[in-house]
């Protein structure tokens, strides 16, 4: 009976490590680009699993563009320095990314600079 249990126990853990896997994934992120967008925060979420920054831009028309950028969990975040009131709406900073490869307006988070230059780490 034990070795079923093992057994059964080992198959669900095989199984579930893909799609724990998957989830972890940056493959939608052109790593080997790095793009800057000097904007405005709009909002930060604090959430689990991924804290994002919604970052209004100036666009080369004179209108805005949000970008949608991916950052850590909350605990990696507090793990380089981040805490839930790093940045606020309506800060101004300069973040580099890796942008999205489908050429829509997000990323994922590398580094940035807040407006009196202090350094907002990275993942």
């Amino acid at each position: 009976m034990s070795r079923r249990i093992a057994a059964v126990g080992a198959l669900t853990v095989a199984l579930a490590a893909p799609a724990a896997q998957a989830h972890h994934s940056y493959a939608m992120f052109d790593r080997s680009k790095t793009v800057t967008l000097n904007g405005t925060i709009r909002q930060f979420q604090w959430t689990n699993p991924h804290s994002w920054i919604q970052l209004t831009v100036p666009s080369d028309s004179g209108a805005t563009d949000e970008w949608s950028i991916e950052m850590g969990s909350p605990f990696e975040l507090l793990r380089v320095g981040w805490t839930s009131t790093t940045v606020k709406a309506g800060d101004k900073v300069s973040i580099q990314i890796h942008p999205v490869k489908d050429g829509s307006k997000g990323g994922g988070f590398v580094s940035g600079t807040d407006a009196a230059g202090r350094q907002l780490g990275g993942k």
